[in-house]
């Protein structure tokens, strides 16, 4: 349904590559120009998205202003668009993000200014255009276009090794890709052979019955890139590479929405196509999502770089998104999303943070700071409601998340809970040692006595974070209130197509067997 009668997703989607057609007209010696015409597109581009939040029906569950129009008929192929309350918050997380973005990259990005603002808007539609399809086809053409400005962001404007950290992220994710590919034509050509029907949209999809012998290989096909974008452990190593090289506002929206493409996928794709596999798959996937809490808070906490701690962090802070999910309740599902949400303003401030005090001494090493907070009292406050996010204080965002997805954690599987439990005490160790060492040692390096405090443009980039920090802490039932249609619908169709599957597979074991034993009892053989 479109409440709206207008296609206010095409416009969110299509509205930053209008302004990157129009960044491209403006003079390229113009910086400051290039950089307010872009800070106006993305602040305008999130007014347009409020509508979204504004009109949305949280009673049902089903997709919401949805466009649906046929793009190549022979194929099957639509232009298909539509938001439920899994991914509503997620879009507007990312037109929330890219503003902020552009306003820390203002004095941060000298060279090739005009283009690394196209870079970003078009980054943009491609992250939106991935989170809003429901065609197959169209989300895989989203998915693969946030390489190219990621791969360029990373590789003209980041670090001394970016070359090294671009190709590494965009080999990792292209072969992941592959994967997926494969298995979304596999599904495509089965369909056609149940239906009769060339379809690529998911909501059709959903209901395709998959043997469960092919649904291991397809889910797995899902799984592994999904699990390289989010990233899990063991495919994690692209990320610490990529958020080191990456400019400010690179990590911040690789933290902030790229990775949560992985998780979204998982939520939106691999888990409702494939239930039956999903659920063998838990022991393996719940092993390594608390693997990856647990390393990577211990592999954060040996850091000398502030901005290599602060990405093994969201290897470790990714890892309960996955166990949430994988919790396959309520409580770890909801929490799992939330999670996602806060995971994107708390590491993101922390990447904006970093990225502030790496403009004033040019390095970023723990060791070269210390009593910072006595010459940057604004700056230490914005730092510490950073890492109080962070580390799941109450009253924060960030304790929400987690204590949801740890009580669905519990219910599912307690071992794992338990587990993950020690990654929030490691979490609170590595992140209040690294503000210690910063801001309250003492004040001997010549350097850090000049160090100015915040000017007005970056306490404006810092403060929406610092307060949706509170307001997600303190009033979480604002953003639950529109997942519950959506999630308890997951879950009620998840387990219901799960036991038609175990009924299936138990009835066809039982037949064999019955068939084995009828054989041997007549003296014969049977051939399977």
């Amino acid at each position: 349904m479109n409440q709206l009668g207008f296609p206010i997703l095409s416009l969110v989607m299509f509205f930053p590559v209008f302004g990157a057609l129009i960044l491209m007209m403006i003079d390229k010696e113009s910086k400051d120009v290039l950089r307010g015409t872009a800070v106006a597109f993305t602040v305008i581009e999130f007014f347009i998205s409020l509508p979204l939040v504004v009109y949305f029906n949280d009673a049902t569950h089903q997709m919401q202003f949805v466009e649906l129009i046929p793009w190549i008929k022979s194929f099957g192929i639509n232009y298909h668009l539509g938001i439920d309350g899994i991914s509503l918050w997620i879009v507007m997380l990312t037109t929330f993000l890219t503003p902020i973005c552009v306003l820390c990259s203002w004095t941060y990005i000298q060279k090739h200014v005009k283009e690394y603002m196209v870079c970003l808007l078009i980054l943009e539609t491609a992250m939106l255009g991935a989170l809003l399809a429901l065609d197959l086809i169209l989300f895989y053409v989203f998915w693969e276009l946030m390489l190219i400005p990621m791969y360029m962001l990373i590789g003209v404007w980041g670090g001394v090794q970016r070359i090294y950290a671009a190709v590494k992220f965009f080999i990792f994710t292209a072969a992941g890709s592959v994967f997926m590919l494969l298995a979304i034509l596999f599904l495509y050509y089965y369909n056609h052979k149940v239906t009769g029907i060339y379809t690529f949209n998911i909501l059709e999809l959903y209901n395709l019955d998959v043997p469960v012998s092919v649904q291991f290989w397809l889910c797995l096909a899902f799984f592994v890139s999904f699990a390289i974008k989010v990233p899990m452990f063991p495919l994690h190593t692209w990320l610490p590479d990529a958020h080191v090289q990456a400019p400010t506002a690179g990590s911040v929206i690789l933290a902030g929405v790229l990775l949560k493409m992985g998780t979204y996928g998982f939520l939106r794709f691999a888990m409702p196509l494939f239930p039956y596999a999903t659920h063998q798959f838990i022991p393996v996937f719940g092993t390594l999502a608390v693997i990856g809490i647990v390393y990577g808070a211990l592999v954060a906490m040996v850091q000398p770089d502030m901005k290599k701690l602060v990405a093994y962090s969201s290897v470790s802070h990714l890892g309960y998104v996955m166990i949430g999910l994988f919790a396959l309740n309520m409580q770890g599902i909801e929490g799992a999303i939330y999670q996602m949400l806060n995971h994107g303003i708390s590491t993101g401030a922390l990447f904006l943070i970093v990225g502030m005090l790496y403009e004033r001494r040019h390095t970023r090493m723990i060791k070269d700071f210390g009593g910072v907070a006595k010459v940057m009292p604004v700056f230490a406050t914005f730092f510490m409601i950073a890492t109080l996010s962070s580390v799941a204080v109450p009253g924060t965002n960030g304790f929400v998340g987690e204590i949801m997805i740890l009580v669905g954690a519990f219910r599912s599987f307690p071992v794992f809970a338990i587990i993950a439990a020690s990654g929030a005490i490691l979490g609170a160790v590595y992140m209040l040692w690294m503000y210690q060492r910063v801001m309250f040692c003492p004040l001997d390096n010549p350097e850090n006595q000049k160090l100015k405090d915040l000017n007005v443009r970056e306490i404006v980039t810092l403060l929406p974070l610092a307060v949706l920090v509170f307001v997600m802490g303190f009033f979480p039932g604002l953003f639950l209130r529109k997942m519950d249609a959506s999630v308890s619908y997951f879950l009620n169709d998840f387990n219901t197509r799960y036991e038609h599957y175990v009924q299936q597979y138990e009835g066809n074991l039982g037949s064999k067997v019955a068939a084995v034993m009828s054989a041997e009892a007549a003296g014969g053989s049977v051939v399977e």
